[in-house]
This record gives C-alpha cells, structure tokens and sequence, in this order.
C-alpha cells in the first residue's frame, strides 16, 4: 500500500489556547472546508472532542455523496490531537494537529498520512486529481482560517 504524506502550516496571531479551541470543535471544521465539498456533520448528539470520540461526516466528490467516520485516537490539548478514519473513502487517513505557542501567536500544523484504495488504480487517481485536491483542500483551509482567526478578509 503506497502511503503518501501532506503537510501544512500557518502562524496565527491568537494564543494557543484560542487556536486550539478553535480546532478542537468538529463544527469548525465546515467553515474551512472548501464549499464544493458540500462537508456536513452526521453525528447527532453532541461531540464532546476526546480520547475516543468518534464523529460522522458527509462529504461530495464528484458529485458522488461520501460517508467518513472519524475517531480521536490521541488528545493532549492544547499541544496536539489525532483523527485517524475508522471509515470512508481511504485505505488509511491519520491526522496529526499540532499548535505550538510563538512570540507572534500560533503556528498551528496539520500532518496528514494516507492512502488510497484499490492499489494501481488508486496510485493513478492519486497522480490524476486527489493529491492535487488535497492540497487545494488544505490552502482553502490556510487561507479561511487566516480570515477567520484575524478578522481580516483574504483573497480566495
């Protein structure tokens, strides 16, 4: 199984605490997700971010609707904490958020591993369009949560 690797950062001018805070609510996650994902949260009862935690989601890939399950596999607020998918559309999804304190806010980081299904095919669908999307995905998300936590509006 080829595993690939996606990493981003972004120094925000908030405290840790605000950053984390900010991350550590699955409902934020639909504001830094790009709109043509159609990304909604199916997990009715409220998600009490933790150890364990597991959190359902929607999401549209062309045109094609997806279901994703997500558990919370490590949780050290404010420091870090790890989604890992326990179902959906990868073979494998972890997901590391880092946040670590700076004299001018937050660098918050997010290290991504993954792969893809169906071993050729999945490698050739990695290479057409997905890792492309992924990054597409993450600068969204760099430049809204960059709005979002300063106020300032950005280019998109």
């Amino acid at each position: 199984m080829k595993t690939y690797r996606l990493e981003s950062s972004i120094t925000v001018p908030v405290s840790l605490r605000e950053a984390f805070e900010f991350f550590e609510s699955p409902y934020n996650l639909a504001r830094i997700t790009p709109p043509w994902l159609n990304f909604r949260i199916l997990t009715e009862e409220r998600v009490q971010m933790r150890e364990g935690a597991e959190i359902r989601y929607l999401i549209r890939w062309l045109g094609m609707p997806i279901r994703w399950k997500t558990e919370i596999t490590a949780y050290e607020p404010p420091f870090f904490f790890v989604d890992e998918q326990a179902s959906g559309p990868y073979a494998y999804w972890r997901h590391r958020h880092e946040f670590k304190p700076t004299e001018s806010g937050t660098i918050v980081s997010d290290h991504v591993e993954y792969a893809l299904p169906f071993g050729p095919l999945g490698r050739f669908m990695h290479w057409l369009r997905v890792g492309s999307q992924l990054e597409e995905i993450f600068e969204y998300r760099r430049k809204v949560l960059s709005e979002t936590l300063t106020g300032a509006p950005t280019a998109r």
